[in-house]
């Protein structure tokens, strides 16, 4: 698929086999407001645009295939020990989530730009374990900042500080990227500008900045700062008020939560305010690029990329959210651009298209050394079968590098599943005949 089939595009099915069908290189922007673990059920009203929508925020080894570990291990064997230990630190169910999202963030890792971007939404829950898996496969000396959401409603508490932000983990792909620090910029406040009391011979409003100046010129008479300007011109500089283009935002972002009554609001149970969304997208694309969001829900933002001239590519694994996000896009004139919602899995256009062939077969069978890739077990080249490690259907495609050999049995077992399914079957095995021996049966 070339560039313009991707973008616009809110696909529904799981995310990591979507992203597998996306090609290198392709987004500028990603944020992601994953599920945090927080072990709750979440559920959207009855009545509500979102009503029927849903998702379990806990995890267990039900959810992620234990057996990708083994594959984490082959690139990432000091987050493997990491993510390991965390089962023994916290729980399995703790490792079990980031297993999952490490499969994910390293997907993310590849689609986005050089000039890129990352934005991962999270909470006390997850997020210290969450920025070491970042650490790791974006690099530490890429993060960038940890955001710290703040918002005045939730409860109270009287068993502890009441909890009142989330936080959001920013990473950049590499040093060269992009920061629109001026699109985020706060006015200044009436007070700041009050401190401009003084006129240049052109009308122009400025204050003093230098040594032995007070700090408050409204505190002290126009006339005294003018004289002392005068007397120690060496010592000042002067600090226009038309060359402020405002204040820089800080690392602490004072947005409140949607509440009951707000226009905005769909009834999704974790749905961020679009201004939340707006600030991220202004400082982190320009007009034209793709934004990309693989846990969309409610599709804030989607509608966030689209009100700002951006491009976008959502994914989600409720058919709920192409409903609201047609209803979004069309309650505000002018908005709405045809997109396509599709469960269809891409298929990358930007590597090579090598279809199976006996060129290919004979090439994996000199790599392999004449052993099936699952089992090890020795074979003639007419006993083996070339099989895609990413079935097409997950996400692969016909391409070398996923392209292996395999017995006929392993291939049998495998079927139309990832590698991680046969490795488990062929580790269960072992585990009994193991068994058998120690037990004499």
């Amino acid at each position: 698929m070339t560039e313009k089939e991707f973008i616009n595009t809110l696909y529904t099915n799981d995310n990591l086999f979507i992203m597998k069908g996306l090609n290198s290189s392709l987004v500028d922007l990603i944020y992601l407001d994953p599920p945090f673990n927080t072990k709750k059920f979440c559920s959207a009203p009855i009545g509500s645009k979102a009503s029927g929508t849903s998702f379990k925020d806990m995890w267990t080894w039900q959810d992620v295939n234990e057996a990708y570990l083994d594959t984490l291990a082959e690139k990432y064997p000091s987050l493997t020990k990491f993510i390991a230990s965390v089962g023994k630190i916290h729980s399995r169910a703790m490792m079990a989530y980031l297993t999952y999202m490490a499969q994910r963030i390293i997907e993310m890792h590849r689609i986005l730009k050089s000039t890129g971007s990352l934005y991962l939404h999270c909470d006390q829950t997850a997020n210290h374990y969450l920025k070491i898996l970042l650490d790791e496969i974006f690099g530490k000396n890429n993060f960038r900042n940890e955001i710290i959401w703040c918002y005045k409603s939730r409860p109270q508490s009287k068993k502890y500080f009441g909890k009142k932000h989330d936080d959001i983990l920013f990473y950049s792909k590499s040093d060269n990227y992009h920061f629109n620090w001026q699109e985020v910029t706060r006015p200044l406040s009436d007070a700041t500008i009050r401190k401009y009391r003084l006129l240049d011979s052109q009308g122009r409003k400025y204050r003093l900045q230098g040594r032995g100046i007070t700090s408050s010129p409204i505190r002290s008479a126009k006339d005294v700062h003018q004289k002392w300007e005068e007397t120690n011109p060496e010592l000042v500089v002067r600090d226009y008020l038309d060359e402020k283009t405002g204040v820089a935002s800080e690392d602490w972002w004072e947005i409140d939560i949607l509440n009951q009554a707000s226009k905005e609001r769909t009834g999704y149970p974790t749905q961020k305010p679009l201004a939340l969304l707006e600030r991220i997208v202004k400082a982190s694309s320009n007009k034209g690029d793709i934004v990309f969001d693989p846990f969309c829900g409610c599709a804030t933002t989607c509608v966030a990329a689209q009100k700002l001239g951006r491009k976008w590519i959502g994914i989600d694994i409720e058919k709920q959210a192409a409903a609201i996000l047609v209803e979004r896009l069309n309650s505000i004139p002018g908005w709405f651009a045809d997109f396509i919602n599709t469960t269809t899995i891409p298929q990358r256009a930007d590597i090579e298209i090598e279809l199976p062939s006996i060129t290919v077969k004979e090439r994996l069978y000199k790599e392999q050394e004449g052993l099936c890739n699952a089992c090890g077990t020795p074979f003639n080249i007419l006993n083996l079968t070339i099989d895609h490690i990413i079935p097409k259907s997950k996400g692969g495609g016909d391409y070398y590098e996923n392209y292996q050999l395999l017995c006929g049995n392993c291939n049998s077992i495998k079927g139309n599943r990832p590698m991680e399914y046969l490795r488990l079957k062929i580790k269960t095995r072992e585990e009994m005949l193991e068994n058998k021996i120690i037990f004499g049966e």
